[in-house]
């Protein structure tokens, strides 16, 4: 296994240009800020950008936590990589990481103005300091588990794997605020998680009404529970069904929350009305 690292200060555009530099040095696994990140996928870690301080962001980044730590291991044993790309600050902070996860001693430390002009430079700074904008190096769909209520914008960059010439494609990242900024923490309340799930709801061919909806949320899981009324001309089990379906996809892609359960209970049949 190899050990690369890109190294530069914080707000530099590391996270942006790790992708690129990843596909070209022929890297399997990313690992920036708590996360281990493998092709479109967030396989393990948590986060610093999730942390509500800088200071719980370093001890994320550097894996301090055991049990975070254990679980990054784990997740690249699994993997058996090749190549790893580390992002950091400093070299020595490059070195706490790839000590604490058992990995080999680093083969090349890249800075960020080798791959970065000085105004890319400057541009990701002033993302970082103005705007509190800060990048992840994987799709939106993934980031959302981790960040389910924070506001999350798409970036697109090319990507070459090393060997591959002339062939490029799409790679998707994140651009989200994380909660120790300046700007606050967002929030979605108790109601317009119940407003999600009822719209959705109704709007499955057959529902007449829902009499009533409940969420018993838990951190970043959520169980739904929901008393509706439905037609008479159509079948029961089907209906549920559908309903479960239906606000399970809307109510997750609202929010980033994942959904454990919805209990779908028919209080009621009425027949349609023929005009």
């Amino acid at each position: 296994m190899e050990v690369y690292a890109l190294v530069g200060p914080s707000g530099t555009g590391k996270s942006y240009r790790a992708v690129m530099l990843a596909g070209h040095l022929g890297c399997d696994i990313i690992i920036d800020d708590g996360l281990i990140i493998k092709g479109n996928s967030i396989i393990a870690g948590v986060s610093a950008k999730k942390q509500p301080t800088r200071i719980g962001a370093i001890k994320t980044a550097l894996f301090t936590d055991t049990e975070h730590r254990k679980t990054a291991c784990e997740a690249i044993s699994g993997q058996a990589p090749n190549r790893i790309l580390i992002l950091s600050t400093s070299k020595g902070m490059t070195d706490k990481i790839a000590g604490g996860l058992g990995l080999p001693g680093v083969k090349e430390y890249i800075h960020i103005d080798q791959i970065a002009s000085a105004k890319e430079i400057r541009k990701a700074r002033i993302m970082r300091t103005q705007h509190s904008k800060h990048v992840i190096p994987a799709p939106i769909i993934e980031v959302k588990k981790s960040f389910p209520e924070s506001i999350i914008s798409p970036l697109q960059v090319f990507m070459r794997r090393k060997g591959q010439v002339g062939r490029r494609s799409w790679s998707e990242q994140s651009l989200v605020r994380p909660t120790f900024t300046l700007y606050g923490k967002f929030t979605i309340s108790q109601g317009a998680l119940v407003s999600i799930a009822t719209y959705a709801a109704l709007d499955v061919p057959g529902v007449v009404a829902v009499k009533h909806a409940h969420i018993i949320r838990d951190a970043q899981d959520v169980t739904i529970e929901l008393d509706v009324v439905v037609s008479l001309n159509y079948k029961l089990d089907d209906i549920s069904k559908e309903i479960q379906q239906v606000v399970k996809l809307q109510l997750e892609n609202m929010t980033g929350l994942t959904v454990n359960y919805i209990n779908v209970t028919i209080m009621d049949i009425q027949a349609e009305e023929i005009s």
